[in-house]
């Protein structure tokens, strides 16, 4: 039976127990002892889960705002060259939001 992890976290530490019981692999011996947290990492690792939670964005095209804030710095370092601090201000802000945008989108 494949699991995922998202599966596998909504589960009670008794559930989690009983399937690596099942289980025969290093990563799991002692997992009667093991806390929620330790036991689904040793599930994963077991199981051969990817534990790093992909964010599906919708609405927000990431890549065209990561671009977007390349060029912003661009623009950031030129007006730190030419001393222009009324410029770097609205540069910094415009920055400041494109990240805030795109953690906003991906919590």
């Amino acid at each position: 039976m494949s699991h995922t992890y998202e599966e596998l976290k909504q589960k009670t530490v008794a559930q989690l127990r009983e399937i690596a019981s099942g289980i025969e692999h290093d990563a799991v011996k002692g997992a009667s002892q093991m806390n929620k947290e330790h036991l689904l990492t040793a599930l994963c690792t077991a199981l051969a889960i990817d534990m790093h939670i992909h964010h599906h964005v919708e609405g927000v095209n990431k890549s065209e705002i990561k671009a977007k804030i390349r060029e912003l710095k661009k623009q950031r370092d030129g007006a730190l060259v030419a001393h222009d601090h009324k410029q770097l201000k609205v540069v910094r802000r415009e920055i400041h939001q494109l990240k805030r945008r795109l953690h906003r989108a991906t919590v």
